[in-house]
């Protein structure tokens, strides 16, 4: 009879590790299921991955596996962006995102000249009640927004960009760490890898 192949010496180990795992909340067990999926999308690409490679489309496997523990992470990545952007689009509710990186921009203007220009546009677009890409923020922070219009600052579209952050984070980035576009994104890189 074949004998069985442990990873760990101690039984007892296993033990706890699954009693761990029970012990889990639905909403970690996913997180951890996904973690784990995403790692075996990924195996040892490390070892795969030539330096030219990773220069040219500016990710590492570890870096899409950290898109999946935080919104945060995602997003201070153009790639990460730019994927989360095709989900958004999807379903039909890429203003967010349009919205969260026009606020970023607009955070890094200095000239006063330039701020007042942007801050209008960022209003028509996103804030004012008939915009093309209306945001869903509440009636208060609409109101802010428009009275601080009058002397923008670099901070006045934070609590409505803090509000969207927050939507996105409970509402779209949950799914789109489930979605075909995130997993299929994943798969291809894995085979561009591969074959780089």
């Amino acid at each position: 009879m074949p004998g069985i192949f442990f990873t760990h010496s101690n039984p007892s180990a296993l033990k706890e590790a699954d009693k761990k795992t029970e012990e889990m909340t639905p909403k970690k067990k996913n997180f951890v299921d996904l973690k784990n999926y995403l790692k075996s999308l990924l195996p040892h690409l490390e070892s795969n991955i030539k330096p030219a490679n990773t220069e040219k489309n500016g990710l590492t496997p570890d870096e899409i596996i950290q898109w999946s523990m935080s919104l945060e992470k995602l997003l201070s990545n153009p790639v990460g962006q730019a994927v989360f952007q095709d989900f958004l689009k999807s379903e039909f509710s890429e203003e967010n995102i349009e919205f969260w990186l026009a606020c970023e921009d607009y955070k890094r203007t200095r000239a006063s000249d330039e701020l007042r220009s942007k801050a209008d546009i960022i209003y028509q677009e996103f804030i004012q009640p008939d915009a093309n890409k209306q945001v869903n923020i509440d009636f208060i922070t609409r109101n802010l927004v428009t009275s601080q219009l009058l002397e923008p600052s670099p901070n006045v579209f934070n609590e409505a960009q803090k509000m969207i952050y927050v939507l996105m984070e409970r509402d779209s980035y949950p799914r789109f760490l489930k979605s075909e576009i995130f997993l299929n994104f994943a798969e291809r890189f894995q085979g561009n890898c591969a074959r780089g």
